[in-house]
């Protein structure tokens, strides 16, 4: 599935917001519901995520560059394979 990615500024944000969201669980005694996180999320995006643990996997600066036959980011910087298509990298 495609999902968008926050860059490091707005990755930074959402950090602090998921931060915010357990302190804000353990002042009141009840489980964290990051409201203010994917309210974030979505106003950036667009997209309407419900998962916060999975916002935190979309900030761009942890993965490689893109492929260069399909586009898709590679999983890390010296990867040399693509889950996507398949393709082999060169370093």
């Amino acid at each position: 599935m495609d999902v968008p990615m926050l860059d490091s500024e707005e990755g930074e944000i959402a950090s602090k917001l998921l931060s915010e969201g357990f302190q804000e669980a353990k002042k009141l005694r009840k489980p964290p519901r990051f409201s203010k996180l994917l309210s974030y999320y979505k106003d950036v995006t667009g997209f309407e995520e419900t998962n916060p643990n999975a916002i935190m996997h979309h900030f761009i600066d942890m993965y490689g560059p893109d492929c260069e036959n399909c586009g898709k980011p590679y999983r890390t910087e010296t990867a040399t394979f693509c889950p996507k298509c398949g393709n082999k990298r060169k370093l």
